[in-house]
């Protein structure tokens, strides 16, 4: 693994922070990299690949962060309303979704939609992409579990819920998938799509993270994170994390531990230390930052020898974080990409294009 990772943290105050933290050593430590006020309004969403970050927003737009270079490499403009949730498959493709219900896949390519899907009659509030890259799941606003084909982009299930889920995931064989409600957690099997087995936490759920196969760490709206084993069905251990709520979690591995990293509306960002054996010890604080803002969402991303020359690590070495924060606002590079919208009109149907103009720095759809 590389000798550092960056933590990339969203606000409420529309800042994207950047931390970046040396875990090649006895003593861990975080230095702040970057912060820029990135959006017009609230950061709702982050998502990392091995090159890029990107940012969503309340403002509809999606910001892309070459992080190699540290520089803004573009904006993506495609959704009618707040993007909800991020996540890549690999380097290739990223997907979006926002309370326009819209399901989009990306290429990260040339940055161009390749697919816009009507994927929910709400707001989409979670997508996780199979680790085979063959499936999604989604879950929105209109009580339903969909399950898509992406080779072909159609939908390839469509499960009725009870109530409204805020949280889908697939675990990291792809074995399984856990579903969100208020503070439910749902266990499904993948073979059999029958429930297997359901957990109840004190408070309402706002993130969740698999720290393997099984093991799956909680928060919820107060200051504990949970630590649960989904195939016994049963609590393993808590431990007070911040002193108010959690809002995101995250976590990878360092040898032969995990380390999860949590993100408050306290305004830290910390790392704690878990050795997942038998008996799951207490976790140990690695290392802490104060942002000084009401954090909302939180990725790690991890620097690629493949994606990094060695002119471009010397330079980030060598470089200091106010050099770096200097950089990012001397040679931020604003690409606003141009798109074609793809119209959805039913899925036996072919897709029509409309394309967008540009007109006094806005786009106006094509007549």
């Amino acid at each position: 693994m590389a000798a550092s990772v960056e933590l990339v943290a969203g606000c409420y105050e529309q800042v994207v922070f950047g931390y970046r933290v040396r875990i090649d050593q006895k003593e861990w430590t975080v230095k702040a990299d970057f912060s820029h006020h990135a959006h017009m309004a609230s950061v709702s969403a982050v998502a990392a690949s091995d090159k890029f970050v990107v940012t969503g927003s309340k403002d509809e737009t999606l910001l892309l962060y070459d992080m190699n270079k540290k520089v803004e490499h573009g904006s993506l403009l495609h959704h009618d309303g707040s993007i909800t949730c991020l996540e890549f498959h690999g380097n290739t493709h990223l997907m979006s979704g926002g309370e326009d219900g819209l399901l989009c896949v990306w290429s990260t390519k040339k940055w161009e939609c390749l697919k816009s899907i009507k994927a929910h009659k709400g707001h989409v509030t979670s997508i996780s992409v199979h680790p085979s890259g063959k499936l999604a799941l989604t879950v929105g606003t209109d009580k339903t579990l969909r399950t898509w084909n992406l080779m072909n982009g159609r939908s390839a299930f469509i499960k009725n819920i009870k109530q409204n889920a805020q949280i889908v995931r697939w675990s990291p064989d792809g074995d399984k998938y856990v579903v969100v409600m208020e503070d439910q957690i749902n266990l499904f099997d993948l073979e059999t799509a029958s429930m297997t087995n359901t957990l109840q936490n004190p408070k309402r759920i706002s993130a969740i993270n698999f720290l393997n196969n099984s093991i799956l760490a909680v928060a919820g709206d107060d200051e504990t994170v949970r630590l649960c084993d989904l195939d016994k069905g049963k609590w393993l251990r808590e431990f007070k994390a911040h002193e108010t709520r959690v809002k995101a979690l995250e976590s990878f591995k360092v040898d032969d531990y995990s380390v999860l990293v949590t993100a408050s509306n306290d305004g830290f960002i910390k790392m704690w230390k878990l050795h997942l054996g038998e008996e799951l010890e207490c976790p140990t604080l690695l290392g802490e930052v104060n942002t000084e803002a009401r954090l909302t969402c939180l990725t790690v991303w991890k620097p690629s020898t493949t994606c990094t020359t060695k002119e471009e690590e010397k330079e980030r070495e060598a470089a200091t974080s106010k050099e770096l924060a200097e950089a990012l606002l001397k040679r931020k590079r604003v690409h606003i990409v141009q798109h074609e919208e793809v119209l959805l009109e039913h899925e036996s149907k072919p897709m029509k294009f409309k394309k967008n103009k540009k007109v006094g720095g806005k786009q106006e759809k094509g007549k």
